[in-house]
């Protein structure tokens, strides 16, 4: 570990077939006014919602529900859900569902306590956090975004075609209850675009410096092994408990902040899906399984060693024999070959965009980020969107 580094996670974690049992403690320690955050209600046919209620209940919580929060959430239902909050006064903000749900609850958790034009303050400027966002709590039901134990809240202002995230340790969830039989019923579609997104989440840090020996990145070859072990599985046999679990857990832990120490971070592969999703909604994880063979194909060259090292502990390759950029190409072809034997979306256009489509302007509205071994032009965005159709 060359560089200095600090790790704080706040999160309080109840995992496995017993981590409802939890909740009706970790209510007590909140006001009796609950905000129950979720979607399309899914959570109503898989018998979720009901266990919840009934904890509420029980714990003597008046609720208001706040529902219907889609993928890729928007800044317009971030302040419809900061208005019922203050109406209803909240103390507490119960997300059920995924990444979606629980990145909502947390713009929402602003909104309740600060008004006026918090996207441009917080998303868009980046300005700390200069109030105290109401607490959450998050029920987890479909595994990839991580957002149940990190600080980020991922949102879409649709006016201005911009998706991006606001990021304060005061919007980590108080408390999170992952029971891996919560996932059993999502769609394998929406299953394993979160277990893509777990693996970019893991490889965003990996593929960046520092280089030197480094725990952090023996961690991160540890949990895509296990991913790449456990995706098939879990594709064959949806209500195998270990592999979900394990899963459940990678998820998590790509962006508990564990992985980061010593690291630099790239995070371009997701910015460029950021913006992909601004025009075109759609799953995340599908989208960064599109254009990250693509990415890296181009980056690659800029992190030879790392690319190399990936291809060998990762994937396996046997390198007797092979130039290092050759065994490096190994590996990235390894990772599309995963891609596509995962039934993961392997180009933008499976991913129902166009071939027409205004991928001048996605990529001149892109942020470019500078942590990993290549800092991308727009010219070098372009390029990948056309090499990703």
């Amino acid at each position: 570990m060359k560089n200095d580094f600090e790790f704080f996670n706040p999160t309080q974690v109840f995992f496995g077939r017993s981590a409802m049992e939890n909740l009706s403690s970790v209510l007590s320690l909140y006001g009796d006014r609950v905000l129950l955050a979720y979607g399309s209600g899914s959570i109503r046919s898989n018998g979720v919602y009901d266990q919840v209620m009934n904890t509420l209940q029980a714990c003597g919580k008046t609720v208001t529900e706040f529902s219907g929060i889609l993928p890729n959430p928007t800044y317009e239902k971030v302040l419809e859900g900061g208005h019922l909050a203050r109406a209803s006064q909240a103390d507490l903000i119960l997300a059920v569902g995924g990444g979606s749900v629980i990145d909502c609850a947390k713009g929402v958790a602003i909104a309740a306590v600060e008004e006026g034009d918090i996207w441009t303050k917080y998303w868009q400027n980046k300005q700390p956090l200069d109030c105290t966002p109401l607490p959450i709590g998050a029920v987890l039901t479909m595994v990839g975004t991580g957002s149940e134990m990190d600080g980020d809240a991922v949102i879409t202002h649709e006016a201005t075609k911009r998706k991006t995230s606001c990021w304060d340790y005061s919007l980590y969830p108080q408390f999170a209850i992952l029971n891996p039989e919560f996932t059993y019923s999502v769609p394998e579609y929406q299953m394993v675009s979160g277990i893509f997104d777990t693996l970019s989440h893991i490889m965003e840090i990996y593929f960046s410096p520092e280089d030197e020996d480094n725990i952090s990145d023996d961690f991160a070859e540890a949990l895509m092994r296990s991913i790449i072990r456990n995706t098939p599985v879990a594709i064959a046999n949806p209500r195998d408990y270990v592999a979900r679990s394990n899963l459940m857990w990678a998820s998590s832990l790509a962006l508990s902040g564990i992985l980061a120490p010593s690291k630099k971070e790239d995070w371009e592969v997701h910015q460029i899906q950021h913006q992909i999703a601004a025009y075109y909604p759609s799953a995340h994880g599908m989208g960064l399984a599109a254009i990250s063979p693509a990415y890296y194909r181009l980056v690659c060259p800029h992190g030879l060693p790392r690319f190399r090292r990936f291809a060998t502990q990762v994937w396996g390759i046997d390198p007797t024999g092979k130039r290092d950029l050759e065994v490096a190409h190994a590996g990235i072809d390894a990772l599309a070959a995963f891609i596509r034997e995962s039934h993961m979306v392997t180009s933008l256009r499976d991913l129902g965009i166009p071939e027409q489509a205004p991928l001048q302007t996605i990529a001149d509205t892109c942020n470019l980020r500078r942590g990993g071994y290549y800092t991308l032009t727009r010219d070098d965005v372009l390029q990948v969107l056309q090499n990703s159709l």
